[in-house]
């Protein structure tokens, strides 16, 4: 089995301001092997995006700190780089695609000057072979190489969206983050994003963390899954071990049970009651336990631990006498 090319554990965040101390993220454990692709899901303010520019040590300088934990990247401890190493490593073997196309193109600049900007800070060659990496990227994302001299503002947001993968993918990276790469899309051009991006990354070999609130894109697209609730991970495992399992974490059965089934008859669906907590007040014991239709007595006072099934991992007091009994039988 191939080496971990990334490894997270115990990483902990919080943004703190002149109002609150806000605990974004809180413990979590994670790895990605060459080649994979990690589905990170989770409601708006789990801790999905502040995880992602943890990887990159791109939190806002004023407020945000890892407090604690290690980010191992290849044979790199991210936190103990300097940021002139951090540098070179950002763009070149970490890339990161942000949430909106719209605005993480610069609107002055030519798209061929801002894909050949990467080039330029992280490869060497003449201006001749820039170009023509230039051209191939733009070719390889499915627009043609003749408009790399035009501006963003003259391109449909897909297109944008398109050149924003090729500044990604331009100097190979090893490790791809993709941000909810389509939520400004609409349905259709979200499909082709996706389905480019799954090529590329099974062409050029790219590991990917791709975090997204869709569990259609992380079945289609996905080898391991890790659900993100209050900052931490309450369920993980392979993509078969999410969708097809028995078990689930009540957080996980609420998101299967808001998506469409056209199967199902039901008039409504059945959205999660409640709120995500808010970040500088966590409940004590399981940060779900306020939501949960399953709880149990001591879940709002003892955090639970991971319980394992094989390769599938429920952070849940429903599953720890269950797990002793499934670790009899293996």
């Amino acid at each position: 089995m191939d080496e971990a090319i990334l490894e997270i554990r115990d990483l902990h965040v919080l943004y703190k301001t002149d109002l609150a101390v806000n605990y974004a993220v809180n413990g979590i454990d994670l790895s990605l092997r060459k080649g994979e692709c990690l589905g990170l899901v989770g409601e708006t303010g789990a801790g999905k995006t502040t995880t992602a520019l943890s990887l990159l040590r791109l939190l806002p300088p004023q407020s945000g700190k890892i407090t604690q934990g290690s980010i191992r990247f290849q044979d790199a401890e991210i936190m103990e780089l300097t940021e002139a190493d951090m540098r070179l490593l950002r763009g070149n073997r970490i890339s990161m695609i942000f949430q909106d196309p719209m605005t993480s193109l610069n609107p002055v600049l030519k798209v061929g000057e801002q894909i050949g900007e990467a080039l330029r800070l992280h490869t060497k060659g003449s201006k001749e072979n820039l170009e023509q990496r230039v051209e191939e990227m733009l070719e390889m994302v499915g627009i043609p190489a003749a408009r790399k001299n035009e501006y963003p503002h003259q391109f449909s947001g897909g297109m944008k969206q398109r050149v924003v993968i090729a500044i990604a993918l331009s100097c190979n990276p090893e490790l791809l983050i993709a941000d909810e790469p389509t939520t400004a899309l609409d349905v259709t051009i979200q499909a082709q994003i996706l389905d480019m991006m799954y090529e590329l990354k099974e062409k050029l070999g790219t590991s990917m963390i791709l975090i997204t609130h869709d569990l259609a894109v992380v079945a289609e697209n996905c080898d391991l899954v890790a659900i993100m609730y209050a900052g931490e991970i309450i369920e993980r495992g392979t993509a078969e071990d999410l969708f097809t399992a028995c078990r689930h974490h009540p957080y996980t059965e609420g998101l299967f049970n808001s998506v469409p089934d056209i199967n199902d008859r039901a008039e409504r669906l059945k959205p999660i009651d409640g709120l995500m907590p808010d970040p500088a007040d966590l409940p004590a014991g399981c940060p779900f336990h306020p939501r949960c239709p399953k709880r149990l007595p001591q879940c709002d006072r003892k955090k639970p631990e991971a319980v394992s099934f094989g390769s599938h991992q429920i952070k849940c007091h429903l599953f720890r006498q269950e797990e002793d009994s499934y670790a009899a039988i293996d």
